[in-house]
């Protein structure tokens, strides 16, 4: 794959050179000019979010779209700067606003683990330290491994300074390690708005129209009796962050399969009222096939 893909690691080097050793103002300014440059440089994923932007919106004019599609691109730089900067003197604000804190609180309290489910949105991977560093609960992400491993190496260095376990797989029930990470009430984040190619995944509505899920996380917790719990993030300014947490939902381990197809419409339904509110903070840039009903 070329290097200047978007998620190419000439991208990420550099931001991750000016992110941590440059100057403060080139940290705070430089993410807008990059991510104009992908946006003109990647003409297929700026066709992407210009698709992404009408299944969310519903068309618009040129401009309009034009606009949306480079606020897309600078948020996605300016949040992958954010990560990329762990480590440097002035970090990212430690406490992000909160929505439904109650929800994630309950859970901890209960002490059977969580599957967080959260979507490609600015700030997800920042999100989740600091939500959970006062309760003593380790987080795994569960990510597809990267088409450009030199990039995801670069990437997985930042991740590992905020304290971030990672776990790159194709399929997230091929591994029992999860499983037992749960069990031990640790909590497995997985991102449910886009499936790996040849992973399992389920038809839901999304914007009303067929998408398809993956089916790792609700198979993950029907099989650890963990809840599902959605955990989305935005980016509200410079280095600042909200965590929406929702209503948690349970799936028993002899859960029907009609039960699980509720679970997976209820998690499609709270991604999209998240993203119809942060349209410009949803990053796929790929093409993917769309189910039929």
């Amino acid at each position: 794959m070329s290097g200047l893909s978007h998620d190419g690691v000439f991208w990420r080097r550099l931001a991750r050179l000016g992110a941590r050793w440059f100057p403060e103002w080139f940290v705070r300014y430089a993410p807008a000019l990059f991510g104009l440059l992908a946006a003109l440089l990647v003409p297929s994923a700026r066709r992407a979010v210009r698709r992404n932007l009408h299944r969310v919106r519903g068309p618009s004019s040129f401009l309009a779209d034009s606009w949306d599609i480079v606020r897309t691109f600078t948020c996605y730089a300016a949040s992958l700067t954010d990560v990329l900067s762990q480590g440097r003197r002035q970090e990212l604000a430690t406490t992000p606003v909160v929505l439904g804190m109650e929800h994630l609180r309950a859970v901890l309290e209960a002490g059977r683990g969580a599957v967080l489910v959260t979507a490609h949105t600015a700030g997800w991977e920042l999100i989740g330290p600091r939500l959970l560093r006062d309760h003593g609960c380790a987080l795994l992400v569960v990510m597809e491994r990267e088409r450009d491993d030199a990039a995801r190496l670069i990437h997985d260095e930042a991740r590992k300074a905020m304290g971030i376990l990672v776990a790159h797989m194709h399929d997230p029930l091929a591994s029992l390690p999860l499983l037992r990470h749960l069990r031990n009430g640790g909590l497995v984040a997985l991102q449910i708005d886009r499936a790996a190619p040849g992973s399992r995944a389920r038809t839901v509505r999304l914007f009303d129209q067929p998408f398809a899920m993956p089916e790792g996380p609700l198979r993950l917790a029907q099989l650890s009796g963990a809840p599902l719990v959605p955990v989305f993030a935005a980016r509200l300014g410079y280095r600042r962050y909200m965590a929406d947490i929702r209503c948690p939902v349970a799936l028993g381990r002899r859960a029907q399969d009609a039960d699980i197809q509720v679970a997976a419409q209820a998690m499609a339904d709270t991604l999209t009222d998240f993203i119809r509110a942060h349209p410009t903070q949803w990053f796929d840039f790929g093409p993917h096939p769309r189910p039929s009903l």
